[in-house]
């Protein structure tokens, strides 16, 4: 079988699901369901994610289904190491998640609530995770990603999310900066957005006067 064909497949459907994905999370499009379809907004977390997922599964099995060559293998002592790496990243997702607010990630809180604004209605949380490094999960994901041994289609899934957490990052932060203004600036200024940084970061008492100024900030907005 040819294999540059089911590579180029996979390519594009990378860019496609990545391209649609930012697009559905982009303010302009919830600003237009807000004005054209208001009672969708309830639902939209709830769909977004459903959506999300179910066009992923495709990818992902097309990458693992694909027939082809190792790339590199991770053996002996750089085995033990990127697995090693590989359980410390999944163990901090478990270990971060205490600090999400899952109803609201997911949708359920909005839909519960019927809630109608499309502005997320969190206040600023700088959890310790977030203290050094902006994005955590990104983060922990490269790590998982990066320390499997690769063959060409995982290397072009890998290669394109680790792209998508590099841009997609930055528009996610556009929407933040628009929620928490000055504080979030301040925050990013201090903090590296996907590989922590040993220099850079926030103590806890720097990280609550961000969380207090954040609160301030959208007092006042709501007061306006």
């Amino acid at each position: 079988m040819n294999l540059i064909t089911p590579l180029i497949v996979l390519t594009l459907g990378w860019i496609a699901y990545f391209l649609l994905h930012s697009i559905l999370a982009s303010l302009t499009v919830k600003r237009w369901v807000e004005r054209s379809r208001p009672h969708w907004l309830p639902a939209y977390r709830l769909l977004f994610n459903a959506i999300a997922v179910i066009l992923v599964l495709p990818l992902v099995w097309l990458t693992y289904s694909i027939d082809a060559n190792l790339l590199w293998q991770w053996s002996g002592a750089l085995g033990w190491m990127a697995n090693g790496l590989a359980l410390l990243a999944f163990a901090g997702f478990v270990w971060s998640m205490r600090y999400y607010d899952a109803g609201e990630f997911i949708g359920i809180r909005q839909w519960r609530v019927q809630e109608s604004c499309i502005e997320d209605q969190e206040h600023l949380h700088i959890s310790p995770a977030h203290r050094y490094v902006r994005h955590p999960w990104y983060f922990l994901a490269l790590i998982l990603m990066w320390s499997r041994d690769m063959n060409a289609p995982l290397l072009i899934t890998v290669s394109m999310a680790s792209l998508y957490f590099l841009f997609g990052s930055r528009l996610e932060e556009r929407k933040l900066l628009s929620y928490y203004g000055d504080a979030y600036a301040r925050y990013r200024q201090r903090v590296p957005g996907l590989i922590p940084l040993p220099w850079r970061h926030l103590n806890a008492d720097e990280a609550a006067e961000l969380e207090r100024m954040a609160r301030d900030q959208q007092k006042s907005r709501g007061a306006m």
